[in-house]
């Protein structure tokens, strides 16, 4: 019965209009009226258990729409960073999806399903070359996690791109029944230059995911049907430069955060697996 729901659920997705469906959600989790933001809140936090002690504003229903409680603030101190020299930290709040090497430039997905490293940064063979025989890791952030995405490691922004695609739920179920899932899904890139040399930051988009922001250009993702590249000039005098740990963007409804580093620059932990959950700011690789 398990495999028949899941065959249902994932030709759902083929044959739903997937983006006019997120955005209609979209409109309805920014919506402010009190009544109706409210009683998304109220049943959200109800059903899927959302600690709210660790929030800056802990009662729900004094955010404004569902979206600002959706990507709350968390209090400080709640994630603390680790600050060991040469350790790479979690992203986000979520769960190992896979993580490993990438070997002649495809990226495991699930189940002997994988994809093109190129064609998970939009064709850019150029920039793929930079994480060809390196390391990944994906990051599924579940509907009850806290949905702004940190920095790893310390970072100046050189590059991103928009890449347009399809809005499939990135759950489990999604990624061992749909091929090159998180290379066809709308997403935004992020490269930048760290200490561990070249890092992209792929944020990627699902179903009923209203929306990718960054810190430094707000909302990224839903743009036009074609690709959108941004380049940043390091070399400018106010460059972008996060520190580890520091916020870089969010979700308004959750998904998945894929990074990847170069050859022989870092090493995953080794409690770490498939299904592994994560913590903001806790260490789950070190430099080489």
């Amino acid at each position: 019965m398990k495999n028949l729901k899941d065959k249902l659920f994932i030709t759902f997705q083929h044959v739903v209009p997937q983006h006019l469906i997120s955005r209609f959600v979209g409109k309805i989790a920014d919506c402010q009226t009190p009544w109706v933001k409210n009683t998304f809140i109220k049943w959200f936090a109800k059903n899927y258990q959302i600690n709210m002690a660790e929030a800056l504003e802990e009662v729900p229903t004094n955010y404004p729409s569902f979206n600002a409680f959706f990507t709350r603030e968390l209090k400080e101190g709640v994630r603390p960073i680790d600050q060991t020299q040469g350790s790479i930290v979690s992203p986000a709040d979520g769960a190992i999806s896979q993580l490993g090497p990438i070997e002649h430039g495809r990226i495991f997905q699930a189940k002997g399903r994988g994809y093109g490293l190129s064609t998970l940064l939009g064709g850019d063979q150029q920039r793929a070359e930079q994480f060809i025989n390196g390391s990944f890791a994906t990051i599924y952030l579940s509907p009850r996690d806290y949905h702004r995405v940190h920095m790893p490691v310390k970072g100046t922004l050189t590059h991103t791109t928009y890449v347009p695609g399809d809005l499939f739920s990135v759950n489990q179920t999604t990624a061992e029944g749909v091929d090159q899932l998180f290379a066809r899904n709308e997403r935004l890139v992020a490269y930048f230059d760290t200490e561990q040399g070249p890092m992209a930051m792929i944020l990627v988009g699902a179903m009923i995911v209203a929306g990718i922001e960054t810190v430094w250009g707000g909302q990224e993702a839903p743009l036009l049907k074609k690709p959108i590249h941004t380049p940043f000039n390091s070399q400018e005098p106010e460059p972008i430069i996060l520190e580890k740990g520091a916020e870089m963007g969010r979700f308004k409804l959750g998904s998945t955060v894929i990074l990847l580093f170069g050859k022989d620059r870092i090493k995953w932990g080794e409690e770490l697996s498939a299904t592994s959950p994560v913590k903001l700011g806790e260490a789950i690789a070190n430099a080489v």
